[in-house]
């Protein structure tokens, strides 16, 4: 199947405005906030998907709060293009 790609541009340099209002960002990075720092707590680790720059900005932003928010170091590091893995600072990756 071959796809027709008129008026298609690229992105300039940086990741660009968040397509969520303020409102809609901040909620997302509540929901995030929770969602992960349970898994973690749960685990010692987790992943998402990060497709965009944004969404990589965003789990950073994520994992930053959760350290403040413990007093205890949270890594974000890229597993891939597509998905980062937060977890404690040391804390080896589960099976």
């Amino acid at each position: 199947m071959i796809r027709d790609l008129r008026n298609v541009r690229t992105l300039g340099p940086g990741p660009g405005p968040s397509p969520l209002t303020t409102e809609e960002e901040h909620r997302y990075r509540a929901l995030l906030f929770t969602e992960l720092g349970n898994a973690i707590a749960d685990h010692g680790w987790t992943r998402y998907p990060a497709h965009t720059p944004q969404e990589r900005m965003r789990l950073v932003e994520v994992g930053r709060r959760l350290s403040e928010h413990w007093g205890i170091p949270v890594t974000v590091e890229a597993e891939g293009e597509c998905r980062l893995r937060l977890s404690l600072a040391g804390h080896a990756l589960g099976a």
